[in-house]
């Protein structure tokens, strides 16, 4: 990929230029993430359709929102960033506006297919956030610092879209909002893609020839999509527990205040990781940052109070930022040129996909609270394990960020004793 660097000024990160256009255009545009599921579920029950109807509706959109990402990430990598990103917009925001015209109940698969649709054409905007940082910030701790702060801020996608959904919906109706939520995203889309960087990004040269596999020829980072998927069912997990306990407490909103207590968690460490350089590999950072990560969950086995339980959920979160931070510039660090936002797409597909498989695991645990409790530490557990094992394959020296990496070559990276893909 090339794009002209800007050139950097002295002062905060959000300071510099397009950094904060950048960042709350792909919140905002990224905000249907964290609507669309709960505007599903009323839309179905105002029509007459079942929960569990609605239920698998929703898991269908997040399964394909998460399988579309690596294949319009690899379209991106090949042909740039506007026009395949224009096009999944256009796409995904016309299938939303369609839904509130369909009835779930009448005709269910044109209603599937349209959520599949919707779900499949989600724009790469994370993804193609975390390729345009190295032209944005030329400086690498400034990258790092970008990228800790992009992370951390995620989860204010799943704090603000559901409370946002509900008081759209006391307002007007499911069907309005999930037509304000289509508009939303499309906002924010359109606010990152007339931004300079990312019209000036244009895929690397060797886009072309990075084979049919992609980023997956590097067996690493195929190791490293794996260990990620323990970080999504610990989350998804984390939000089936949190809801089972509001019920057996009778304290709905539990089920909202302990997946913000995370994320809160997540903001706080990705303030802190991102203020400084820390020492040792950036493989170190990633196997600690997943065992003090693992290490946070731990308090749940002990089946905790209502007011205990949304205290200790900020724990994990400490460390989830720099788990996922440490995880993307490994990413950087070893994916093949002109594949870059293909292996973004990736990490970020895997996270999905366990967040997917750690919900329907906890559903059934729902009524066992030890073993509930314990699904969250295994799935974080299983991270560390993967990692621990496949060190080497991941092994990453030096700084953590590095300027240029697309244009890395083979003879520069074995210069820098970092694996070539296999």
């Amino acid at each position: 990929m090339t794009a002209s660097p800007t050139t950097g000024r002295q002062g905060p990160v959000l300071a510099q230029p397009y950094v904060a256009r950048l960042l709350a255009g792909t919140l905002l545009g990224r905000l249907p993430t964290g609507m669309v599921p709960v505007s599903m579920l009323l839309l179905v029950g105002a029509q007459g359709g079942s929960l569990s109807t609605a239920g698998m509706l929703c898991a269908a959109y997040g399964l394909a929102s998460a399988l579309g990402q690596p294949l319009l990430g690899r379209l991106v990598d090949r042909n740039g960033q506007t026009l395949v990103t224009t096009i999944a917009v256009l796409v995904t925001t016309l299938a939303l506006l369609t839904l509130p015209h369909l009835n779930s109940t009448n005709t269910p698969a044109l209603f599937a297919a349209v959520v599949v649709l919707a779900g499949l054409a989600t724009p790469p905007l994370e993804a193609n956030l975390r390729a345009l940082w190295p032209s944005v910030l030329p400086d690498p701790s400034r990258q790092r610092a970008a990228l800790a702060l992009d992370t951390g801020s995620q989860g204010l996608i799943f704090i603000t879209g559901p409370p946002l959904v509900a008081a759209l919906t006391a307002l007007t109706s499911p069907a309005l909002t999930l037509t304000a939520t289509a508009l939303l995203g499309l906002t924010g889309a359109t606010a990152v893609l007339t931004a300079p960087p990312s019209r000036a990004w244009q895929p690397h040269t060797s886009s072309n020839r990075s084979g049919f596999l992609g980023p997956l020829q590097h067996r690493g980072l195929v190791v490293l999509f794996i260990a990620v998927a323990g970080t999504g069912v610990a989350l998804g997990a984390h939000t089936v527990w949190a809801v089972a306990l509001a019920d057996r407490t009778s304290t709905p909103l539990l089920s909202g205040l302990i997946p913000a207590a995370l994320s809160v968690g997540s903001l706080i460490g990705g303030a802190l990781y991102g203020r400084r350089t820390w020492p040792g590999s950036l493989t170190t950072h990633l196997s600690s940052a997943a065992l003090a990560f693992a290490l946070g969950w731990s308090a749940l086995i002990t089946r905790p109070g209502p007011a205990v339980a949304v205290g200790v959920s900020v724990l994990p979160g400490l460390f989830l930022t720099a788990l996922v931070t440490s995880s993307f510039l490994t990413v950087d660090a070893l994916a093949p040129a002109g594949t870059t936002t293909e292996a973004y797409a990736w990490l970020i597909a895997s996270i999905g996909i366990g967040q997917a498989t750690g919900t329907a695991l906890a559903g059934p645990l729902a009524t066992h609270p030890h073993l509930a409790g314990a699904l969250p530490c295994a799935g974080a557990l299983f991270t560390v394990t993967v990692l621990a094992l496949a060190r080497r394959r991941i092994y990453v020296p030096g700084a953590p960020v590095r300027r240029g990496r697309h244009r890395r070559t083979p003879a520069h990276a074995a210069s820098r004793h970092i694996p070539q893909p296999v």
